[in-house]
Parts: structure tokens; C-alpha cells; sequence
């Protein structure tokens, strides 16, 4: 599956380079990042890294993970001293235990990783998620509904944690399809 997934992202990024445009952070991230207690970030599929610069440029330390060399190249050439970028294939990425002080995950839904990442998160730090959730309302059709978070599932997901925010509202004006989005920021215990 890796191969599959890498060759999709690639093809994605290639051609569709608007994906490698410049956006800006999520607004959890830009809301609630000061409060994670600490400078060591995990950004799991980064995709054109967003996050990392924005984070970076504040002084955090960044390991931003994504499958695709294309992104990561394109990443590589914008980032500073304070990010390390790492391919790998998120279906089986373990990041190490207790050692950030937030993790990211936005635009992206893989339950597993969620659970593999929570790991990762020092007590005490934030983990933030945003991704598309299911609406019928929705204007992309055909979806697969096993990457479509249902309602209010975040808070099922993260219910040992402290919820510090949460948010279910339409997604960025630039994308192609008006697509609901679902928002978590939540505290380790």
C-alpha cells in the first residue's frame, strides 16, 4: 500500500502544484500552538508544510512527516534549521513516545495514526486535528466514508483528554468543494 499511496501523493502534488501553494495555518494552530508548553512539534502528513513554516519561524523544532518525496523537495527548499523533514509512510510511522509537545494532523484521517501519535505526545502537551467529516450537505461526492470523521467522532476519539476546543465548520474558501470539516484541540492528562 505504501508504494500506491506515495505514487497518488506524488501524482497529486505534480500536478496540481496549487497544492504546493502557500497557505496558512489551520486556525486551531494559530490559535492554541503558544499553549503546548514546549517548543517540539509533530506534523504528520504535512503534504506542503503549512505547519512546519509557520512553526518554525516562531522557534519551534519540527519533524514533519509526509509520504511524498515531491512535497518534501518542494518543503525542503523553504524551510529553516528548525525542521526535519522525514518520508515515511504514515500506514506504519511509530513516532517516538513522549517526545512532543504538540502534534498536528489536519486534512488528513487515518484513526490509527491518531492512536499511534497520541503516544508521542509528552503529559501536558496539545494535539490538534482537523480533517473533513461526513455531511450531507458535502459537495464532494463519492467519498470514501472511511476518511470522513462522523459527527462529533474527535471528541469519542480523544475522551481521556482535555478538550481545550472544538469546532465543526465549513472548510477554506480556496478549496475546489465545500466539504464540512470537524476540529479538535485537546490537552494530555
Amino acid at each position: 500500500m505504501a508504494e500506491q499511496d506515495k505514487v497518488k501523493w506524488d501524482k497529486k502534488y505534480s500536478e496540481n502544484t496549487e497544492f504546493l501553494s502557500y497557505r496558512s495555518a489551520a486556525q486551531m494552530v494559530e490559535e492554541y500552538y503558544h499553549c503546548c508548553g514546549g517548543k517540539r512539534v509533530l506534523d504528520l502528513a504535512c503534504g506542503a508544510g503549512r505547519h512546519a513554516l509557520f512553526l518554525s519561524k516562531r522557534d519551534y523544532l519540527v519533524d514533519a512527516v509526509d509520504i511524498s518525496p515531491v512535497a518534501l523537495n518542494h518543503l525542503r527548499q523553504q524551510i529553516n534549521d528548525n525542521v526535519t523533514l522525514i518520508e515515511a509512510d504514515l500506514d506504519t510511522y511509530i513516532p517516538q513516545k513522549e517526545s512532543y509537545d504538540l502534534v498536528i494532523m489536519t486534512n488528513f484521517l487515518d484513526r490509527d495514526l491518531i492512536r499511534r501519535a497520541k503516544e508521542a505526545l509528552k503529559v501536558g502537551g496539545l494535539f490538534i486535528v482537523e480533517t473533513y467529516m461526513e455531511d450531507e450537505a458535502n459537495e464532494k461526492e463519492g467519498y470514501n466514508p472511511d476518511f470522513l470523521l462522523q459527527p462529533q467522532e474527535l471528541k469519542q476519539i480523544f475522551s481521556d483528554y482535555e478538550i481545550v476546543a472544538y469546532d465543526e465548520s465549513w472548510n477554506e474558501s480556496y478549496e475546489k468543494r465545500r466539504m464540512k470539516k470537524q476540529a479538535i484541540t485537546v490537552r494530555k492528562r
